[in-house]
């Protein structure tokens, strides 16, 4: 399958990634991309940007070297009601916004209360996309995150990045794999994304595709086969 975006992907700003914007650009023009998101760790992650970095965020060129840019961010989910690092007023001026747990920010908690975090989650209405809900640290019902996502209008992630050997999440790849199952009995659409922390990783989907081959994982719920797909669910207010 051809990929024709990456939606999660970092930059020098996030403090433990290694390249600029214009190098991430350019990769991803190199590789044929249509469409790069851009989304930094949101304040609480340890050495990520500030406030002001996102609120200025309407300075940045929305297209280089041919490729559509998408400028916002990845939450930080901090307790178990779902609660998040980035205020209403910052959120709406986002191009995209990811939720993910991360181990400096929210300890894992029992089945029910990592679960209950992400459905919650799944009601802010700025949330596109839930980050790598794979990581057995945090232990979660995927047949209540599938329905919960097909009913809220947010896309699971198939995060290529957790199933690199050098990640520290735990547990991927039996994880990925039950909640594919899940989507696939549901009908809950996915988005394949790199998770890349350095440019010569962006739109690097090849540990997934294995999984999604083997799986003979539906194409038609996997939104980056076709931009305009993609943006129905980013660009909710629009089409409700």
């Amino acid at each position: 399958m051809k990929y024709v975006l990456d939606a999660h992907t970092h930059t020098i700003a996030s403090g433990h990634a290694y390249s600029t914007i214009r190098e991430m650009a350019k990769a991803a023009s190199e590789k044929g991309l249509e469409l790069l998101g851009i989304t930094e760790h949101s304040m609480k992650m340890p050495g990520t940007c500030q406030l002001f970095y996102f609120e200025n965020l309407k300075m940045v060129d929305r297209e280089m070297y041919g490729v559509e840019l998408y400028m916002g961010t990845e939450l930080n989910i901090m307790d178990y009601e779902g609660h998040v690092d980035m205020g209403e007023k910052t959120l709406e001026k986002m191009d995209i916004v990811i939720a993910s747990m991360h181990v400096p920010c929210i300890k894992p908690g029992t089945r029910e209360e990592n679960t209950n975090a992400y459905l919650e989650v799944m009601k802010n209405p700025y949330l596109h996309i839930i980050g790598h809900p794979d990581d057995a640290r945090y232990e979660v019902d995927y047949l209540a995150l599938v329905q919960s996502a097909k009913e809220h209008r947010v896309l699971l992630e198939v995060n290529n990045n957790s199933l690199d050997p050098r990640c520290g999440r735990q547990g991927g790849e039996e994880n990925i794999r039950i909640m594919l199952k899940y989507c696939r009995e549901y009908q809950a659409p996915v988005i394949v994304n790199s998770d890349a922390h350095t440019d010569t990783l962006v739109g690097c989907h090849d540990y997934v595709q294995r999984i999604l081959d083997e799986m003979g994982f539906p194409e038609e719920l996997i939104v980056n086969r076709n931009v305009d797909e993609f943006k129905k669910y980013v660009n909710k207010d629009k089409i409700l």
